[in-house]
């Protein structure tokens, strides 16, 4: 059995045990959540809501944390003139403990 749900504005396939790194949620480590579930596929048959009445996903916070640095450097040719920055997104590690519904 999967899931298609939502959080952050991005839709994200999910099984139970399994471990996805969403936006950052303003969760404590191991608190709950329950997501809203968009498609719901189990042992073939298919239901699809916008969310599903009833089913949602718990999910436990595991990690807060920021993701590698990404290095952004603009430069106009011939002008001297360079701006480096840099950009570490935070994220949020939850796994997924049940899919209800």
């Amino acid at each position: 059995m999967y899931a298609i749900v939502l959080t952050g504005g991005k839709q994200y396939k999910v099984e139970k045990d399994s471990v996805l790194k969403v936006e950052s949620l303003n969760l404590e480590v191991g608190s709950k959540i329950k997501l809203d579930v968009l498609m719901l596929n189990r042992d073939g048959e298919v239901l699809v809501g916008n969310p599903i009445e009833g089913a949602y996903a718990e999910a436990d916070v595991t990690y807060n944390g920021k993701g590698r640095k990404i290095n952004i450097f603009k430069y106009k040719a011939k002008k001297n003139v360079r701006k480096r920055q840099g950009h570490r997104q935070p994220y949020t590690e939850l796994k997924i403990t049940d899919i209800i519904g």
